[in-house]
């Protein structure tokens, strides 16, 4: 037990710095650099390396006792810095995934419409496509026509676009493919369906989550970067970066939690089915539409 604490605390302590601490010093550096250079100067190297040499030279005359002092306090605002962004992922995450807050609703229902009707117009011309070229006589660029088209509509959204965004659509497509394709309300079914995965696909949905977890975390570094831009336009282009840098991460974290959460459904929604007594003992594959909204109606209970 104490070798397993003290790799805890070790595994605690890590994280604690690469995710509170080191980038809470690097914008605390940012805002000091704001702080003596100002728009104007914003990239006024000789001004800043002189401030740099000026600030150092104060810190080296101080004692012993205070400089440990400083430093205490800048750790203290960098952690608390930390934290206060880990606070904003959550507003961050809101964001990516298209679940906006009222004042963002109607700019939210227009990029949602837009989406549809870039979605309905590729689904009909692949359509189109497919009903003037029957399967038995279709050429290869024919095929290759029709299977452009279906990338293009699976790029955009695996199903009926639903949110203003793609994150959000890849998540809303899980759901709706589970209800039409199988039957399964997985707002009420999947707390159960994961109970009864095996520990892999539960180690692999935990990972991609994590995953686009840390990637928020990322991108929300990137709100404090653009309010000290109002100071130091150089932050604003910072903050930029590091937003995209997390919003590209967490758009191929989505993707894989998207993908692995749909696998799970198709491989193991039939162990939920035997689980809660539905269907064949004996029966094997996906489960059937019929099954599937069986499932729903155990499951929901009447709610």
């Amino acid at each position: 037990m104490q070798s397993f604490f003290q790799e805890l605390g070790r595994k605690l302590a890590e994280q604690w710095v690469s995710l509170l601490v080191l980038p809470g010093l690097l914008f605390v550096a940012a805002a000091c650099a704001a702080s003596g250079l100002g728009q104007r100067r914003a990239l006024d190297c000789d001004r800043g390396a002189h401030l740099a040499s000026r600030w150092t030279a104060h810190l080296a005359r101080l004692p012993v006792s205070s400089r440990l002092v400083v430093a205490v306090v800048l750790l203290l605002a960098a952690a608390g810095l930390g934290l206060v962004v880990r606070a904003l992922a959550g507003a961050t995450r809101r964001l990516w995934l298209g679940a906006w807050p009222w004042p963002l609703a109607a700019a939210g229902r227009r990029l949602t419409a837009r989406r549809q009707r870039r979605w309905h117009h590729e689904a009909d011309r692949r359509r189109e496509w497919e009903r003037s070229s029957p399967h038995a006589s279709r050429s290869v660029e024919e095929q290759h026509r029709i299977d452009a088209s279906a990338a293009r509509l699976n790029r955009l959204s695996p199903a009926r676009p639903a949110r203003p965004t793609w994150m959000g659509d890849r998540i809303q497509a899980v759901e709706q493919v589970a209800l039409h394709r199988s039957g399964l309300d997985l707002s009420f079914a999947w707390p159960r369906l994961w109970l009864v995965l095996p520990d892999g696909v539960r180690a692999e949905i935990g990972a991609a989550y994590a995953a686009f977890a840390r990637a928020t975390t990322v991108g929300s570094w990137a709100w404090p970067y653009l309010a000290l831009g109002a100071v130091w336009w150089p932050a604003a282009l910072i903050g930029a970066g590091v937003g995209m840098t997390g919003w590209a991460a967490a758009r191929t974290a989505v993707a894989d939690l998207a993908a692995l959460s749909e696998a799970a459904v198709d491989l193991h929604a039939r162990t939920l089915a035997q689980a809660l007594g539905v269907g064949r003992p004996e029966a094997v594959g996906p489960v059937t539409l019929a099954e599937g909204e069986a499932i729903t109606a155990l499951v929901r209970k009447g709610r």
